[in-house]
């Protein structure tokens, strides 16, 4: 596999745009030059933004988490409006192609329809990380595994509703002091989220502060690295906390599941449902089963929730709180 002894980019080379170039030439046998040629003009852009992400060497990350989070940066250009459905489909293929080029085998392969597509993906099951108790102990098993950071990132990720990337870059100083100010417009204490968003989004993402955040908080920067403001320790990149395959975040998953949690995603699920029973006074419909607030104050708690999870669209809010219907 590849075609230099360093191993560097699954052997095919120092740069991760000439190494995906490469292994398609040999994919193809040297043949379908038009193919190989549109397949490395979309590679391009994924070699860019992991780039950005300070990634150097693909064989060092975990390939599929990788390919995820990627696949979740081209759906939020569509949701935005800045790529068509088509061209974020074709550039999930061509990441699920110039992978299987690269590694030798099918390790990779993201739905595009799934990423890109109409979204269908209503949840029809509370998450599993609403049960308190549950993210509770998950926490402590991490904990005394040795991955502090991995149980914090789950607090946080349960208590502010954010993505794991954001928990892990949130400037916690700022966190403490934006908490410690009760706003009067607002009536509440609140944090604005704005480090590690998707899609490098900067509109002002403000989060409800009540007793569980401040613990959440309190715990993460109990833990966090000597001389960082986040879960990130000077020496590191976010590459190194939560992305390459010994990454304390990728290690934790196997904890996760054993307590019946999925994955950090599903903390941010439960914070929706959670506030959607906050703000109506009904359960969610993925927890009910049904839609049992009305319908203008079903809109109402979608609009604040879609706003403090930073997205720009309520109908994202099915895959977190159910449908509408």
């Amino acid at each position: 596999m590849g075609r230099y002894a360093s191993g560097r980019n699954f052997g095919y080379g120092k740069q991760i745009a000439h190494a995906g170039q490469q292994a398609l030439r040999d994919y193809y046998g040297q043949g379908h030059y038009e193919t190989v040629a549109t397949h490395s003009d979309r590679w391009q852009q994924f070699a860019n933004w992991a780039k950005d992400q300070g990634i150097r060497d693909l064989a060092k990350v975990d390939s599929r988490e990788l390919a995820t989070l990627y696949a979740e940066q081209v759906r939020a250009k569509v949701e935005k409006g800045e790529i068509a459905i088509s061209t974020a489909q074709n550039r999930i293929s061509t990441l699920n192609t110039v992978f299987a080029a690269l590694r030798g085998d099918r390790h990779i392969q993201i739905s595009p329809h799934e990423y890109t597509g109409p979204r269908n993906n209503v949840r029809t099951e509370a998450p599993s990380a609403l049960n308190t108790s549950r993210v509770q102990n998950a926490a402590s098993a991490l904990q005394a595994a040795g991955l502090n950071r991995a149980a914090a990132a789950l607090e946080l990720a349960r208590a502010f509703g954010v993505r794991r990337e954001e928990a892990v870059k949130a400037n916690l100083d700022r966190w403490v002091r934006e908490a410690a100010r009760y706003d009067l417009a607002s009536q509440n204490y609140r944090v604005n989220v704005i480090d590690g968003t998707k899609g490098g989004r900067t509109a002002d993402r403000w989060v409800i502060v009540g007793d569980i955040q401040r613990q959440a908080l309190a715990n993460a920067l109990a833990i966090r690295p000597e001389g960082s403001h986040n879960l990130i320790a000077p020496h590191e990149r976010y590459v190194d906390v939560a992305i390459s395959r010994s990454s304390e975040l990728n290690q934790a998953r196997d904890i996760l599941k054993q307590h019946g949690l999925p994955g950090y995603h599903d903390a941010r699920a439960a914070y929706a449902c959670q506030r959607y029973e906050q703000i109506t006074k009904y359960p969610a419909p993925a927890v009910a089963g049904e839609r049992l607030a009305p319908k203008k104050l079903d809109r109402q708690a979608r609009t604040t929730i879609s706003a403090e999870l930073g997205h720009g669209r309520i109908d994202v809010l099915v895959s977190y709180v159910g449908s509408s219907r």
